[in-house]
């Protein structure tokens, strides 16, 4: 398999667009249900998210990122690690079901125990579709994804608003979470040509087990210490009081979803396929760097400022108080198109023990942060992840001034402009909130005149991230006209 840049190019397409409408649909389908359903109701679901969350992660074990990496995986290697993670993900579902009392004992919510035990069944269904999504990404099938992830967001999506209006409250979202799941994977069944062989390989698998249990426990770091403010949240405040906090990380999550992870999850095989050129390494990783930048930097800047019109408008004036989350949460999202490029050239290189070890230091730092903000209330634990973000900065580049001679420095430079343009922006609509007008007005005309002073901004200055992409585009126009 040879990448070369249009395939990368297309490729990042296609993922931006499944990324993309299936969070559009999935967006809508929150806002419907938001409005059909108590905070109080999506708290309870954002309890139990937490722990099939980490489940997940194990269940994935590192081995879906391996068999990415490894340059010559064949059936074996996926058949081997589907039947293992198909097995694990079997028996992390009965301790769940076990273990359901003991979890609504913590949080003294006895409804927890039955609502674990259904929704812990998508647990085995997210095993199997991760092999299947680990082929796609692999063999850089991103066009099937588009229509396999959207298919199935649109009917789960039907299935749980229907529900809801039916007055089911929190099973509507459990019925939303498993039929996605299940949707995705019968959907990838007759789109995608990988079947799992009668094959089980040792050989393979302690091959694949030596990069990915590693990536495993990163992973699992990431997953435990990203979920543990909400476990804290939910202990020590109310489910309400986390149904906010909740609320206000979806809206930068779903911009983290749509930017983030699309330039990501197609630039980590291409990174792993030219893993011994380091120079090519370093040139890809500084333009996911800008790229992501050139699209988080503004939308995070537009999100703060519109934040008090945009939930009133979507989610009503019931959910008024995730307000100042979402905001928070906006500065905190601002560093992670910086951060996680280099994690991704330091694991394609390989070098998944620094990984780890980047983790490891930096949860350190985390629970330090956490101990201290969780005395201050919810909004400090809020703040507590801006300061935990900026700090991942410096520990995440480290590595790579010697793996990639890629210094801090050259790094910060090449975000600025994108960063001073975006603070341009956020000068021209932070007063449009103040004028007496609609939320619906308000998001408008901010969303008008912010895009549009942002693009006129990066072409007078020629931000290169910006005029890359825009010739790309109009490239792409304009053979569509001369074929037309």
């Amino acid at each position: 398999m040879s990448t070369s840049n249009r395939t990368i190019f297309f490729s990042f397409i296609w993922k931006f667009l499944e990324r993309i409408s299936v969070q559009a649909v999935s967006f809508i389908v929150t806002i419907v249900l938001a409005r059909l359903i108590l905070p109080e109701e999506y708290g309870i679901i954002a309890l139990i998210t937490i722990f099939i969350a980490l489940a997940e992660v194990i269940a994935d074990g590192g081995f879906n990122t391996a068999l990415i990496q490894k340059k010559n995986a064949d059936s074996v290697d996926f058949s081997t690690i589907f039947y293992f993670c198909l097995a694990i993900s079997i028996v992390l579902y009965f301790i769940l079901f076990l273990s359901a009392p003991l979890i609504a004992s913590f949080y003294e919510q006895p409804m927890l125990v039955p609502v674990i035990r259904v929704l812990g069944i998508s647990l085995i269904f997210y095993s199997f579709n991760s092999i299947q999504r680990a082929y796609v990404s692999r063999n850089m099938m991103f066009r099937k994804l588009f229509y396999c992830t959207l298919g199935a967001t649109i009917i789960s999506g039907t299935i749980g608003i229907v529900m809801a209006y039916r007055g089911y409250g929190v099973w509507a979202l459990v019925s939303q979470t498993i039929s996605n799941q299940l949707c995705t994977i019968i959907i990838m069944w007759f789109t995608v040509k990988w079947r799992p062989i009668l094959s089980f390989s040792r050989d393979r698998f302690q091959n694949l087990f030596n990069f990915g249990w590693k990536i495993f426990c990163t992973n699992f770091i990431i997953t435990f210490f990203v979920r543990i403010r909400a476990l804290v949240i939910g202990k020590l405040f109310s489910p309400s009081t986390l149904a906010y906090y909740e609320k206000g990380a979806q809206f930068p999550d779903i911009v983290q979803g749509n930017v983030c992870s699309t330039i990501q999850s197609v630039i980590f095989p291409a990174l792993s396929e030219v893993q011994d050129d380091t120079q090519r390494v370093k040139s890809m990783m500084r333009r996911s760097i800008n790229t992501s930048c050139l699209f988080m930097f503004p939308i995070m800047v537009g999100m703060m400022i519109a934040a008090k019109p945009l939930v009133v408008f979507l989610l009503t004036d019931k959910w008024i108080d995730a307000v100042p989350f979402l905001q928070i949460l906006c500065i905190a999202n601002f560093f992670r198109p910086i951060t996680i490029p280099n994690l991704q050239a330091i694991i394609a290189l390989g070098h998944s023990d620094i990984s780890l070890k980047l983790e490891i230091i930096k949860k350190m730092l985390d629970v330090i942060i956490l101990a201290v903000s969780c005395f201050f209330g919810a909004k400090a634990i809020a703040w507590g992840c801006v300061l935990f973000n900026f700090a991942c900065i410096f520990i995440n580049l480290l590595p790579n001034i010697k793996l990639l001679n890629y210094k801090i420095h050259e790094q910060i430079l090449d975000v600025i402009p994108t960063l001073l343009l975006s603070g341009l922006m956020g000068v021209t609509i932070c007063w449009i909130p103040m004028i007496d007008l609609s939320p619906l007005t308000q998001l408008i005309i901010i969303f008008v005149l912010g895009v549009c002073t942002y693009a006129i901004l990066c072409r007078i200055f020629r931000i290169e991230s910006f005029m890359y992409l825009y010739e790309k585009v109009k490239t792409k126009f304009r053979n569509l006209f001369r074929k037309n």
